[in-house]
């Protein structure tokens, strides 16, 4: 990373963990996304597959995904949101410092509680498959290029299901960051096939302020194609 990707990193890790030290936490959905739920069959994983997701949070979706027979790891910044997700299903996970990290594990979920470009390859271990819905728009457009580099690196080119919002940028700040359909294709074609399974609206518009769509994206590496 440049250095000035390195400041934005440190800057916008520093805004995420102050948003959970406050409690602001309205992104946060009590289910598993419905997008994921209908789409990520797609992605045609087997069983037991190992899905990493980036920026995770305290998301429902990994419930959904080890339910429906996944290994799932997580990585997420705030150990506060890791510590209230195991907390909230009830289960007490056995905590070990992996490097700058911590890694939290019960049954079929792992989360490493830290920040995401502090992960590496020989930690995360093989995966299977990415399910991106939260760390690609949480990100600035500078910080996003570092993201899907280093992303490339922790798992190599993998089936994934990845959701973005498309909105005037002008409108709202961010994060959510709109990430339009150039930079997903700039940024990924090189490696995948990608191909958009739906754009929809989103009912009532952004945060109730701004018209935006919310669009899925499926990545298939273009090696497993030849």
């Amino acid at each position: 990373m440049r250095i000035a990707e390195v400041m934005d990193a440190a800057s916008n890790a520093v805004f995420w963990q102050e948003k959970w030290e406050r409690g602001e936490t309205g992104f946060h959905e009590a289910r598993a996304n419905p997008l994921l739920t209908r789409y990520f069959g797609a992605l045609d994983l087997p069983a037991g597959a190992r899905i990493f997701v980036p920026l995770c949070g305290m998301s429902q979706d990994m419930v959904w995904l080890a339910g429906q027979g996944y290994q799932v790891i997580g990585c997420e910044l705030s150990e506060i949101a890791v510590e209230r997700f195991f907390s909230d299903l009830g289960v007490t996970p056995e905590v070990i410092q992996v490097g700058t990290l911590r890694r939290f594990s019960a049954s079929d979920i792992s989360i490493f509680a830290g920040n995401i470009f502090d992960l590496t390859q020989d930690v995360v271990g093989p995966v299977e498959g990415i399910y991106d819905r939260a760390a690609l728009i949480a990100l600035p457009e500078d910080l996003r290029r570092a993201y899907v580099a280093h992303l490339l690196a922790l798992t190599g080119p993998v089936p994934e299901l990845l959701v973005t919002l498309t909105y005037d940028q002008s409108c709202l700040k961010g994060p959510p960051f709109s990430v339009d359909e150039n930079f997903v294709r700039t940024a990924y074609d090189k490696v995948y096939d990608v191909r958009c399974l739906q754009s929809r609206e989103v009912e009532g518009g952004l945060k109730g302020r701004c018209p935006a769509s919310e669009n899925v994206w499926q990545f298939s590496p273009l090696a497993a194609r030849s």
